[in-house]
């Protein structure tokens, strides 16, 4: 980042470095106050930054929202707001209200110039390394409306050190762009407008602010002397000049006592001063057009965003973004247009701009997927969880092939209570659907299903995966076991083992090297025979006779989808046949072969034949007691808290 070193009275030189490093905080919001711990939800937060970007990712009410008002109630932010803790900020845990929060945010890697700055403001560790930090303190003052509360702002790891005076508040200010905001009316002209903030900050502008109105040659071209010029000619104008004599001579005049003479001028409204030209300025987009029309509520957005990236790319110090939900009425396309502004602007200098440390929440699988896993932050349940080299099991060569291959359908995995990864198409469709019809909805149970179809599972569910404290959110990675059962042909084997030629042992250690990355809240669920439809159509005969509908409809649907009257028919003749089965003592084990046996040949489609079972299974009643152990199992761990 840029930073500037003192030269002389007011007088500051280029260099790089500081940025936000650290944020601790205690007893605000959903963080209270003891060190964070396996399946604690009364942790205080520790969180630590890159001097890039850094998104927050997690379901809401995770406490992503607590950590940027944090941040903005430490460092202020550019914006007029004003931020009014109150008696909701204090964190409510088993003990009740805290009367008392603290906030400390950490700013390292100073240069020589930025520790000259920040001189008396520092503190240095037993390694003699520099940190400057700022730390907030608001305590309760009346257990009784209206809770007036008190604030102490002192620098500091403990908020001992010296107070923080205004003119280094001034330079560790962040920019703040809220979320749900309404960009248009933030570029409106007016007084105290957000767009003439901006424009005051733009280096540009700053001789603007010089009256250089020449009344002999009647030119201006600075903004202030440009405005002189308007209200001298505005109040040279035939219409204004009559107007003013009239309220003098017809009405002033008359109410006039004794030597106190009323008179009025007509002029442009405020001082002409730079601020007052600024604030009668506006920003509106144009489009592919030659003429100004009212634009959306996403176009808008990028246009407010890029406004504020004007005002941090002319930043003196230290600048910083921070943004809640910047996908905010964008579609998807421009989403990833904006995260990759964003990433251009925070991990290198652009035109000799200084780069710009970004800190964003989002809820857009859009954007989780745009950006490296290493530069996301998992927030759940107010604890945070950085996916950073070094924090998780996830080596080198998993951060590369998640960057290629985590998707957006993919990304909703950040943002769920609990995962299912799983190796197909069929699987992502029928799963949920039986969960569905035994009671374990996917949906209420906040669960995601992630298809990896097969290639990368465990780079997936390790992700969740740590040395220290467990991400608290279940992972089911459920796989099939590829063991043939006896009688099984050799077409239909191949060259996959058969579990009626294995002993005990063997078939247990084949599991046990399908689980073998198993731990921390990741669970391996291998299926208990072969694959999913062979299991599913063995585990009953409810589930033989609906397998057995969806295999031969989805053999069917090879050539021409069914129509409705098809479906029916094919559907009662599939009925008919399992009871022919039935009726003749088939066992079961041989019925499910004969029901696969279309789809392993490739007579069929598994994820056709998945989403007929998932259409039957919308009438069919189904129990606990009709699906295999392995599935119920999955689906009850998935749908626990962890």
């Amino acid at each position: 980042m840029t930073a500037w070193a003192i030269r002389g009275p007011g007088r500051i030189a280029r260099g790089t470095s500081l940025y936000l490093a650290c944020l601790y905080a205690e007893n605000f919001r959903i963080f209270g106050s003891a060190p964070l711990k396996n399946g604690d939800t009364d942790a205080s937060l520790s969180l630590d930054f890159g001097p890039a970007t850094n998104v927050l990712v997690g379901e809401n009410d995770s406490g992503k929202t607590a950590i940027i008002d944090a941040i903005r109630l430490c460092l202020l932010t550019t914006a007029a707001d004003y931020y009014r803790i109150t008696r909701d900020d204090f964190h409510v845990g088993p003990g009740g209200r805290a009367e008392a929060f603290k906030i400390t945010c950490g700013f390292k890697d100073l240069t020589t110039e930025e520790q000259g700055v920040f001189l008396e403001l520092l503190t240095t560790d037993d390694d003699g390394n520099v940190a400057l930090y700022v730390t907030v303190k608001a305590e309760l003052m009346e257990p009784l409306p209206p809770y007036r509360v008190s604030v102490t702002t002192r620098t500091g790891r403990d908020g001992q050190g010296p107070a923080l005076d205004g003119a280094a508040r001034e330079l560790l200010k962040a920019t703040y762009l809220r979320p749900l905001r309404d960009a248009e009316a933030e570029l409106r002209s007016g007084r105290g407008s957000r767009l003439s903030q901006i424009l005051a900050g733009y280096p540009a502008m700053r001789a603007q602010g010089d009256d250089d109105f020449d009344e002999e040659s009647d030119s201006a071209t600075t903004l202030v002397g440009i405005l002189r010029r308007a209200e001298r000619h505005i109040g040279d104008n035939e219409a204004v000049a009559a107007a003013r004599k009239d309220i003098n001579t017809g009405y002033l005049n008359k109410f006039s006592i004794g030597s106190d003479v009323l008179r009025a001028e007509i002029g442009v409204a405020g001082d002409a001063t730079l601020a007052r030209a600024l604030e009668r300025l506006e920003l509106t987009l144009f489009a592919g057009t030659g003429e100004w029309t009212r634009h959306g509520l996403g176009y808008n957005n990028a246009l407010f965003m890029a406004a504020e990236l004007l005002l941090l790319g002319n930043s003196a110090f230290a600048p910083m973004l921070l943004i809640e939900e910047p996908e905010a009425h964008l579609h998807p396309q421009l989403q990833t247009r904006i995260m990759d502004l964003l990433r251009e602007r925070a991990d290198a200098k652009t035109a000799g701009k200084p780069p710009v440390q970004v800190i964003l929440t989002t809820h857009s699988p859009n954007l989780a997927s745009a950006i490296p896993v290493e530069h996301l932050t998992l927030v759940a349940r107010g604890s945070t969880f950085r996916l950073a080299p070094g924090l998780t099991r996830l080596d080198e060569g998993d951060y590369a092939f998640l960057t290629r291959f985590l998707d957006v359908t993919k990304a909703n995995l950040f943002f769920a209570r609990s995962v299912a990864i799983v190796e197909g198409d069929a699987e992502a469709i029928v799963l949920p659907a039986l969960a569905q019809a035994v009671g374990r909805s996917f949906n209420e149970c906040g669960v995601s299903v992630v298809n990896v179809g097969g290639v990368g599972l465990f780079r997936y569910s390790r992700i969740f995966q740590r040395d220290d404290e467990q991400i608290p959110v279940a992972v089911a990675c459920i796989r099939d076991r590829d063991l043939v059962p006896a009688g099984t042909s050799e077409e239909m084997r191949r060259k996959l083992k058969c579990s009626a030629e294995m002993t005990a042992q063997q078939i247990t250690d084949h599991v046990a090297a399908l689980t073998v990355e198993d731990s921390g809240h990741v669970r391996t669920f291998v299926s208990n025979h072969w694959t999913l439809e062979y299991d599913l159509a063995a585990a009953s005969w409810t589930m033989a006779t609906l397998m057995h509908q969806a295999v031969r409809t989805a053999v069917a649907s090879k050539t021409t989808w069914p129509t409705a009257e098809k479906l029916a028919d094919l559907d009662r003749a599939a009925q008919e046949e399992v009871k022919k089965w039935r009726e003749s003592n088939v066992p079961l084990e041989q019925a499910a072969l004969d029901i696969y046996e279309p789809l392993r040949m490739g007579r069929g489609s598994k994820p056709i034949a998945a989403h007929h079972a998932a259409r039957l299974l919308q009438t069919t009643p189904v129990t606990e007691d009709d699906l295999p152990p392995y599935l119920v199992a999955a689906f009850t761990y998935l749908c626990s808290e962890v």
